[in-house]
């Protein structure tokens, strides 16, 4: 069977493969996600509202990879999301490979990287309208602030979970 776009949005599309139902993203667009981590290893998260979820999420900062700039390289985009959102810069990047997002329902794909040597050069937040606060959190205290999080409505961005084994450098 071949697959045949029922639904095409700026971003989205929404495709049907047989008895596959999916959504995967529009115009060939990727996504970045960092794993930013502080000398004092601390790990930097961020909170924004979430239109699908009807509420916040905790995640790691992340973004769209060529929605603005054709043939942008996802290490590009990792470094300009980590200072948009968070408002920190990174001296050392180490790309940890690509990874699916959900894929019994969406085609997308991420590229997970890990940020280190962090300097402070802004104040994030994000672009626009985005509203983004960013959170720095020692890793062993992750779970207690998730929890906190949780208790205060948050959805928790499985992503955020699958990667934290990351930071300290085993998979």
């Amino acid at each position: 069977m071949t697959a045949t776009t029922v639904w095409k949005g700026k971003y989205i599309e929404a495709v049907v493969d047989g008895r596959w139902e999916y959504v995967k993203r529009a115009r060939g667009i990727g996504a970045a996600v960092i794993l930013a981590l502080t000398d004092e290893e601390e790990v930097v998260l961020v909170e924004q509202a979430r239109v699908p979820l009807g509420r916040n999420c905790i995640e790691l900062p992340a973004g769209l990879v060529g929605d603005e700039t054709a043939g942008e390289e996802a290490a590009a985009s990792a470094e300009r999301e980590l200072e948009e959102e968070t408002g920190f810069a990174a001296q050392h990047w180490e790309e940890l490979g690509e990874f699916a997002s959900s894929p019994g329902m969406v085609g997308e794909t991420f590229r997970l990287f890990r940020a280190t040597g962090l300097t402070r050069v802004g104040t994030g937040g994000g672009v626009s309208n985005e509203e983004i606060v960013p959170h720095v959190v020692k890793l062993t205290e992750v779970p207690a602030f998730l929890a906190a999080k949780r208790g205060e409505g948050c959805a928790i961005d499985v992503k955020l979970l699958a990667v934290l084994p990351y930071a300290k450098g085993r998979p």
